[in-house]
């Protein structure tokens, strides 16, 4: 199968480029998680996206009942590979610590991502960059095995100081990641303001690094609608609102119990149940 390309060095180099899409330029990517428990659930899943309209197909292999079971993972991968054609295929363990459905010692989570990588038809893999003893050793091996990587970190507790925030992406960046991702906790309607003006910024100053924020809940959820350079201008007057003390912040519900996370950059991850088609 053929190799998706893979920039080397610096991402600020040039554009990430996989399957002939420019990732972080334009309309926003459209990708669902595959979330079912056994090998014949997940096939039927993955079979049915890849007749959709989406844009990018994640496993989420945590929820795989079986993930320890490495030939069960490579017999899933041998069957869909046929099927994903231009369809990005993104490979995610996520771990408890992280939100996850499942938790694993280290040295098993780098036998997972070596398969993904191996296996000829993942196209990304998402690492738990502040999880890792040597993200930046683990983020060049990946990328030298033909894969690119989203470093991505999650706080389910909190939004972070926009100081914080801005380091983190910026670690992620500086690490090597082709894609950086940040989901966090808001607490009210001032840290969605926050992270949506950090994402702003941070993809001002790293223009060829694409850049996946979300704040998660129904309180988050205009930082899952819009997926433009001009949320910008919506935070500012937003910002310029909250300061004259007219701001007014309405709790909204996610579509069937789910979040839908489009992103301010790049991607957007809608949640969906099977029977739905994709815009």
């Amino acid at each position: 199968m053929k190799k998706m390309q893979v920039w080397k060095g610096s991402r600020n180099m040039m554009p990430l480029e996989i399957k002939h899409r420019v990732i972080g330029r334009g309309e926003p990517l459209i990708c669902v998680p595959v979330v079912e428990q056994d090998a014949q659930s997940v096939i039927r899943e993955i079979t049915y996206l890849s007749q959709s309209t989406a844009d990018m197909i994640e496993w989420r292999v945590d929820a795989f009942r079986d993930f320890t079971d490495y030939n069960a993972i490579r017999s899933v991968f041998e069957a869909v590979a046929p099927l994903l054609g231009e369809k990005l295929f993104l490979y995610t363990f996520r771990t408890a610590h992280q939100g996850g459905m499942a938790q694993v010692k280290a040295e098993q989570l780098d036998d997972l991502h070596d398969l993904a990588a191996e296996s000829g038809c993942v196209d990304l893999v998402d690492l738990e960059f502040f999880e890792e003893d040597r993200p930046l050793h683990k983020i060049k091996r990946l990328r030298e095995m033909g894969v690119s990587v989203i470093a991505s970190h999650h706080d389910f507790e909190q939004t972070p100081s926009p100081e914080v925030m801005k380091m983190l992406l910026e670690k992620m960046c500086a690490g090597g990641a082709d894609i950086v991702k940040l989901a966090v906790m808001p607490q009210n309607y001032k840290d969605v303001l926050n992270l949506l003006d950090v994402t702003a910024q941070f993809r001002e100053e790293n223009p060829d690094t694409p850049v996946i924020t979300m704040s998660m809940g129904s309180l988050g959820g205009i930082s899952r609608i819009r997926g433009d350079v001009r949320l910008l201008r919506h935070i500012r007057r937003a910002r310029k609102a909250e300061c004259a003390g007219t701001v007014r912040h309405e709790r909204t519900q996610t579509d069937a119990g789910y979040d839908s996370c489009q992103q301010p950059d790049t991607i957007e991850l809608l949640k969906k149940d099977k029977h739905r088609e994709i815009a």
